[in-house]
């Protein structure tokens, strides 16, 4: 009588038992950083589908978790449940249900998930956010393991605002290049076709997460007085709109404008922050777009440094540092001299602040704004 052969564990299976491996052996402790999505899809050969089902499952099992701007990390030993790592659940399989054929045609690249962000919480002050600060990785609370489920969510249960909220977490941690339809599929545990039935394209995705994170602006109720009180309160809250998320100031084009609900509340405060001090239509527009795109370009060096980081592995001032070298001999080459007086003059160094930088680049532009209005008085 011939023996049933024995048929290989799947590419993810063994891909949760190597790093489960790896945690017990203390190769990966509390709070390392476990290899992302993309590099274990280039280190087992596999998918990112693969990829990000593999640790996807390893957060259920209370093994890691998601920091945002961080990465995925190991939880604390106490957080982790009972059974040992030769021993894991299996996870549920995904389904291999084709997209329709008039679906778009989703990224072969995903990200790792994260928990979603909640719309309600109150925005950061300026002073609680510095730049290159990252949240440092803390134990999980102790919990339960996850239960199994089937293998996809009944379509009923999944919501446009489920799968904006989801794409939202990702974009926030791992990049906007980092999101994908299917990568949001992987997250929500459905089939990669589901999110197909409440959003159109990845393109569509991007505007309704754009008008939701807009959406999270909370405006003083009792505004305050004078035209540039009210600007310095529209910037900031457009600052720490970005600062929550980075991988907005890439999205939205100033020449191209698409009217966003949500946007044109912010548009509607700048507009009538300046309305009624003499200045024709045109300038008013300009002076909303003047302040948008100030704040934008200063912005988009979040999400640019994020990715830097995350693929040199360096952070800035381990970049600068790098630099320091070169900078050195360019300044005795002679060929920059006010470069060299300026670069001497620093007692300690300059260390680049961008919140610093926003404050400054805000008040010129304001004090500029101040002469244009004295003008269009006289």
């Amino acid at each position: 009588m011939s023996r049933p052969v024995t048929q290989p564990d799947p590419p993810y299976l063994r891909i949760i038992t190597e790093i489960r491996r790896r945690i017990a052996t203390g190769e990966l402790r509390a709070g390392d950083r476990v290899p992302s999505t993309r590099q274990v899809a280039q280190e087992w050969g596999v998918a990112i589908a693969t990829a990000t089902k593999a640790l996807t499952t390893l957060r259920q099992q209370g093994f890691v978790e998601t920091v945002p701007r961080v990465g995925t990390v190991v939880t604390a030993p106490e957080s982790r449940p009972g059974p040992s790592p030769e021993t894991a659940p299996e996870p549920s399989s995904e389904s291999s249900e084709p997209r329709p054929e008039t679906a778009p045609e989703p990224s072969s690249e995903s990200s790792e998930p994260r928990p979603e962000t909640s719309s309600g919480s109150r925005p950061e002050l300026l002073s609680e956010v510095r730049p290159g600060s990252r949240p440092r990785s803390r134990p999980a609370p102790s919990r339960p393991a996850v239960p199994r489920r089937a293998a996809h969510e009944p379509d009923q249960e999944l919501t446009r605002e489920r799968i904006v909220r989801a794409a939202i977490g990702i974009a926030d941690t791992e990049g906007l290049a980092a999101l994908s339809m299917r990568g949001v599929a992987a997250k929500l545990g459905v089939a990669t076709m589901s999110p197909y039935r409440h959003v159109n394209s990845k393109d569509d995705l991007v505007l309704l997460m754009t008008d939701a994170v807009a959406g999270e602006i909370t405006y003083p109720e009792d505004p305050p007085s004078g035209w540039r009180a009210r600007l310095e309160v529209a910037g900031r809250l457009q600052w720490i709109m970005y600062r929550r998320h980075p991988w907005l100031a890439q999205v939205i084009s100033i020449t191209r404008p698409v009217p966003l609900p949500n946007l044109m509340t912010y548009g509607e405060w700048v507009l009538s922050a300046v309305d009624g001090l003499g200045l024709d239509a045109e300038t008013m527009l300009n002076v909303h777009v003047l302040l948008y795109s100030y704040v934008r370009g200063i912005a988009v060096n979040l999400e640019s440094e994020a990715q830097a980081e995350a693929e040199t592995g360096m952070t800035e001032e381990e970049w600068m540092d790098s630099q320091d070298a070169a900078l050195t001999a360019l300044a005795a080459s002679g060929s920059v001299p006010t470069f060299s007086k300026v670069v001497a003059g620093l007692d300690e160094g300059y260390d680049l602040n961008l919140d610093v930088l926003f404050e400054l680049g805000l008040q010129s532009m304001l004090d500029g704004l101040a002469i244009l209005i004295r003008r269009s008085g006289t």
